[in-house]
């Protein structure tokens, strides 16, 4: 009996040492850099592999669209994860601002990026520019601006991404509507009359004009068209006539995090060259001004003019309840 208290006793003290053999190794991965991605994909895991790379710091992705991204934000503010968030929405970075969540930090990388793109707590990982997305084998007339798919060819045949869910589409939805104001809203209204569908994130507004199924999207984000324009899809990118919108899409740290140093590694290492290397091959346009773009640059693209500080623009919620509104989508 004694001998068998002795054996459980030895037993006791292995386990023990085994789980503190094992919780010693888990630190590292404890102390990993979260970070939360809004798209695309491949991006974020080939910037985090790099950074891995370079640095030896292990990086853990949670990616989705903005409108999760958000959404996972808020329902942990009580007990917050992530350390850094890359959002596709500029409106975004300006909330999470506005409510104090957000750490300053200027990384030395930035001084190629231009003013309107950097702010004391975010700053651009890249730009997007909004656009039409027209299949060439649809049989319509090639559009050339916004209000050409309210005519009666693209009746039923035009889709839009989500402004509750792609940050993309809610930046054009805030710029048309700072710039153009209530004119904006009689184009939306236009474009319901004629049949425009809206559907998920940009993928899944994108999908039936790729298939043929649909012949446009209204306001796609560009840098995912032009890839698969590069793969040999039958689609063009379309800047519109008009002019049209920029998407930054914002890097930012969060406050809360227990990783800062590792967090402003990582920022600057996004942005050195390296780093905005990787966003060109993503068909997005580099924050750097120095670093070259595989694709039209905001030079080579008619503009909304800016819209004079964020007074102009109406809040988040206030747009998607009207836009939903609009579309019976509440």
């Amino acid at each position: 009996m004694i001998k068998q208290e002795n054996y459980m006793k030895k037993l006791l003290s292995l386990n023990i040492a085994c789980l503190s053999l094992a919780a010693a190794f888990a630190t590292p991965h404890a102390s990993a850099l979260t970070i939360y991605s809004a798209g695309p994909g491949k991006l974020i895991e080939t910037l985090a592999a790099d950074f891995k790379a370079s640095t030896g710091i292990t990086v853990d992705v949670f990616q989705a669209d903005t409108g999760k991204v958000m959404a996972r934000l808020q329902a942990e503010a009580s007990n917050p994860r992530a350390d850094v968030v890359i959002s596709a929405s500029w409106d975004s970075a300006q909330d999470l601002d506005k409510r104090g969540w957000l750490l300053n930090y200027q990384s030395p990388n930035a001084q190629h990026v231009p003013a309107r793109f950097k702010q004391p707590a975010y700053v651009a990982q890249g730009l997007s520019v909004l656009s039409i997305v027209w299949n060439t084998k649809s049989g319509t007339p090639r559009p050339t601006d916004w209000s050409d798919l309210t005519q009666a060819p693209f009746k039923d045949k035009v889709t839009m991404p989500d402004p509750a869910q792609s940050g993309a589409s809610l930046d054009l939805l805030s710029g048309l509507q700072s710039r153009q104001s209530e004119k904006a809203w009689q184009l939306f209204s236009a474009l319901k009359a004629n049949g425009m569908v809206i559907s998920g994130p940009n993928a899944q507004a994108m999908n039936p004009v790729l298939q043929g199924a649909k012949a446009a999207v209204f306001g796609a984000v560009d840098y995912v068209a032009l890839g698969s324009q590069a793969k040999g899809e039958s689609i063009e990118v379309i800047f519109p006539k008009s002019g049209t919108v920029v998407a930054p899409r914002p890097m930012m740290i969060l406050k809360s995090s227990k990783a800062q140093d590792d967090a402003r590694k990582f920022i600057d290492f996004v942005l050195s060259p390296q780093g905005q290397a990787r966003v060109a091959e993503a068909y997005l346009i580099p924050a750097r001004t120095d670093i070259a773009a595989k694709r039209s640059t905001l030079k080579e693209i008619k503009l909304l003019p800016d819209a004079e500080g964020d007074a102009n623009y109406a809040s988040r919620a206030a747009l998607l309840h009207r836009f939903s509104t609009l579309f019976g989508r509440k």
